[in-house]
């Protein structure tokens, strides 16, 4: 069986090594040494200071919505994971959809302005499956209409845009470190800012407001993460240059099997230096995306429609018209990406596509 994905599982000798620490001391999570060492060391590995590790990638959508204290409306993109939409609801804001370029799959830049309104208070961005957003004409778009910038970097770990961490932009970027990430921690997030200001916030934010045992700084809720999820991103991150590596051949591998075909490539930005997290193909039609679906799954290989239906269906927003977030939702696949995947299993599951739209 070949699955979309599986999660990079370090040596289990490092790991307990890693762990040993964690039963000697009894310091199981409240900020332990271990989840110290790994904020210091993707400071360091990404050139940057202002970060917090939290629970999970949704936590931290959450805690950046609250921490900019967003009111009203925010507009985001429909074709993203569903936490990007749930997020804002979820913080008592309203999603306001903008479509999505077709070549990119990340929003469309020229349509933000048309649905801004005097209630919008913000753009929520993702780079979708690592690619950059065209951050230069979003964050000109926010300063005009003086509106607060988050993205949705769930994706992005690796990327780089203008030479910088993909993360160093916005008022605050979040990240995903679910297992199915190229670096991640089992379960966990990030989240970053510019503003230390705002990253002092959510440091209480995260930790129910505590600040210190008998006082409280604003109110908060539980986004800690613990020793052991630390011990597992550390462990992950002394192999990230090999993991970024191993997915950027598998990619070209793809790129050059699937050469000739009737299907389309998410194209990147050009100012992005991507990671490869992905590997998403645009069919002709919905039909077509269906049948190599199916015809792949006969043969034990399972690709995801990432992201599938467009976010402005969920039957808790406001439906919007975004008629090539739709066309694209319907006609997109995953194909299967992970360390371990290889060649051989790449030209089967090549071969498999070709046989289905022949």
């Amino acid at each position: 069986m070949i699955p979309v994905t599986k999660p990079y599982i370090p040596d289990l000798k490092d790991y307990q090594e890693c762990v040993k620490g964690i039963f000697e001391r009894q310091w199981l999570t409240n900020n332990g040494p271990l989840l110290q060492e790994f904020e210091n060391s993707l400071k360091k590995y990404l050139d940057l200071e202002n970060l917090l590790f939290v629970s999970n990638g949704t936590i931290a959508l959450q805690l950046a919505i609250k921490a900019l204290a967003l009111k009203g409306e925010i507009i985001t993109t429909p074709f993203s994971y569903v936490a990007t939409t749930s997020s804002i609801v979820w913080e008592g804001c309203e999603p306001v959809f903008v479509d999505i370029e077709e070549s990119t799959l990340n929003i469309d830049p020229l349509k933000i302005e048309a649905s801004i309104t005097q209630k919008t208070s913000a753009i929520l961005a993702t780079h979708c499956f690592g690619n950059a957003c065209d951050i230069d004409a979003i964050e000109s778009i926010a300063k005009k209409h003086n509106l607060k910038v988050i993205y949705d970097a769930a994706h992005c770990f690796g990327t780089k845009y203008k030479g910088r961490s993909i993360f160093e932009y916005g008022d605050i970027s979040t990240t995903s470190l679910h297992a199915t990430k190229l670096l991640h921690s089992t379960e966990g997030g990030l989240v970053f800012a510019k503003d230390r200001n705002l990253i002092n916030r959510m440091s209480y934010m995260r930790n129910f407001g505590h600040d210190g045992p008998e006082r409280f700084n604003g109110v908060g809720i539980n986004a800690k993460n613990s020793e052991f999820h630390a011990a597992m991103g550390l462990c992950v991150l002394e192999k990230i240059g090999a993991i970024l590596e191993q997915r950027k051949q598998q990619s070209t591998i793809y790129s050059s099997l699937l050469k000739g075909m009737q299907i389309k490539f998410q194209k990147i930005n050009k100012s992005c230096d991507f990671n490869y997290a992905y590997f998403p193909v645009l069919f002709e039609s919905e039909k077509i995306a269906l049948d190599v679906k199916m015809q792949l799954e006969l043969n034990d290989i399972f690709p995801r429609r990432y992201f599938y239906p467009s976010l402005s269906q969920l039957n808790y927003v406001n439906r919007t018209e975004v008629l090539i977030s739709d066309s694209c939702s319907a006609r997109i696949l995953c194909l299967p990406l992970f360390h371990d995947l290889s060649s051989e299993q790449q030209h089967m599951i090549v071969d498999t596509i070709k046989k289905s739209i022949v």
